[in-house]
Formats: C-alpha cells, structure tokens, sequence
C-alpha cells in the first residue's frame, strides 16, 4: 500500500459569479487561487502534525487533495454562503478535522455553524481543542 500523508495544509476561499453552476465553480476556483489544478475530493481529516502554510503557486494540472464546500444559486439577489472550518488537537499526534456546509445564509452564519460542527467533531473524539480556523 502506498501511503502518501500531507505535510502542509492551506485554506483559500474564493466567490464567482458565471452563467452555469460548473462556470461559477471555475471562476470561484480562479479568484481562490486553485483554478489550474485537479481537485481530488478527500473526508476531512488533517493529518497529524500537518502544518498550516500561507497558500502557494501549485503548477498547474497537480493533483491536490482537497477539501471544499461549495454552493450555487440561479436566484438574482439570493444571500447563500459555503465555509470550511479545521479543528486542529492539542495533541500533534491526533488528526485533526475539516469540516464543510454550505446553505443559504450569511457568511458569518455559515462560519458559526461550521466552527460549531468542527468543534463537535474534535469532542466526539474526546480530543482538547488546540484552534478552530474558519473560512
């Protein structure tokens, strides 16, 4: 089995706006930075001791796993908002959390309720809360 762990993480969060859904993805990718690259969907875990990094160049056609929440709307003046929230554990040893959602809402009621579903997630794992960063 081939085992390949992440070293380093970052968050970046972008909005478009497109005639199609799958145009507004794109746009939203290319404001976030990540417009060039094959996102591979993984469950949200941080691997232990993963580092956060500020975001960085990633050439173009790598393939980056990743974890989003998404939304799109085709309702002119529609208030929606999609967030990411990590739970990272005191313990460098444990694996931390990323959490996703996305509704229709205020971006600070999107981010209250991801913060919310990442801290849970490190309690149900009885683990001590080190940070919590939203997106």
């Amino acid at each position: 089995m081939i085992e390949q762990i992440p070293k380093q993480y970052f968050l970046v969060s972008g909005i478009g706006e497109a005639p199609t859904p799958l145009n507004a993805f794109d746009a939203a990718l290319r404001e976030a930075g990540i417009g060039d690259v094959n996102l591979i969907q993984v469950s949200s875990i941080v691997p232990p001791s993963c580092e956060k990094i500020d975001p960085v160049i990633i050439s173009p056609g790598t393939l980056v796993p990743t974890a989003y929440a998404s939304i799109t709307s085709s309702l002119p003046g529609e208030i929606i908002a999609a967030g990411i929230a990590v739970g990272i554990p005191e313990d460098d040893s444990r694996a931390g959390v990323i959490m996703e959602y996305s509704a229709r809402g205020r971006s600070e009621e999107i981010e209250e309720i991801v913060g919310n579903m990442a801290r849970y997630a490190l309690e149900m794992r009885d683990l001590k809360i080190k940070s919590i960063e939203c997106r």
